[in-house]
């Protein structure tokens, strides 16, 4: 079974447009998320996917593989299906990074891979960290997520769940921006309709999960930072000025 990372990203952001472009340490957000999945171990081919000629010529630019795909592809999801149908059609497993995750751990991408060919029943998989902060729990930009006993997902939402009604002790987990498919789920998914719960929590997963579909979740040993917002980019840059003082000790 070979696998691909295709690394979605668009220019048109409603809340920070341009953002696979924005710098870090004067080297572009995308690049930064492309460097990440290098580090994999058991990904066969890397490359970005995107509807916008600046993204495409400046990751060209930069070496690696990057398609353009059609404007009309409404998700990530839709984009690597569109290159999965034909361009790369010899894989089996299809792994999608967001592109503002500069921060995804190489690890967890490696550790959904190896759940694919390790259980062969797998469609689709996904991966959780748990939350260490009340504010997060409450925030409706990070998207919270339970899971039964075997470790696949009853649900994700934007609202606290489980909701805690008589304050017992529980945990609570985030879902982190990091899917894999078979290609043969992935293409079936991508022509499917749109479902009501999908709609009303914008939630593209719920719509596996509405049409009877499992999604398997990985526990992740490590937090990502996403970037949604310019202050976001702060964040990161804090961090990673922490991690190369600790390194250069």
């Amino acid at each position: 079974m070979r696998a691909a990372v295709v690394i979605p990203s668009r220019y048109g952001s409603s809340r920070f447009p341009g953002k696979p472009l924005a710098l870090i340490d004067n080297k572009p957000l995308v690049w930064h998320t492309v460097e990440r999945v290098k580090m994999c171990k058991e990904v066969d081919f890397i490359s970005v996917a995107t509807d916008d000629k600046r993204i495409f010529d400046v990751v060209k630019k930069l070496g690696f593989n990057v398609f353009m795909s059609p404007k009309t592809c409404k998700s990530g999801t839709d984009r690597i299906a569109f290159l999965a149908k034909d361009s790369l059609g010899k894989y089996d497993i299809f792994i999608n990074v967001q592109g503002d995750e500069p921060l995804i751990d190489p690890i967890l991408i490696d550790e959904l891979i190896k759940s694919f060919k390790e259980d062969k029943s797998l469609e689709y998989i996904t991966a959780a960290f748990k939350i260490k902060d009340e504010k997060s729990i409450n925030n409706p930009n990070i998207v919270k997520v339970v899971f039964d006993k075997n470790g696949y997902a009853l649900y994700f939402s934007r609202s606290p769940i489980p909701y805690n009604r008589d304050n017992i002790k529980t945990n609570y987990y985030k879902h982190v921006g990091i899917y894999g498919y078979k290609k043969e789920f992935l293409l079936n998914f991508s022509k499917s309709k749109m479902s009501l719960l999908e709609k009303t929590e914008s939630l593209e997963q719920l719509r596996a999960l509405e049409n009877g579909k499992k999604i398997k979740v990985v526990i992740a040993k490590h937090d990502s930072i996403g970037v949604d917002t310019p202050e976001d980019i702060l964040k990161i840059k804090k961090y990673l000025r922490i991690q190369n003082a600790k390194s250069s000790r």
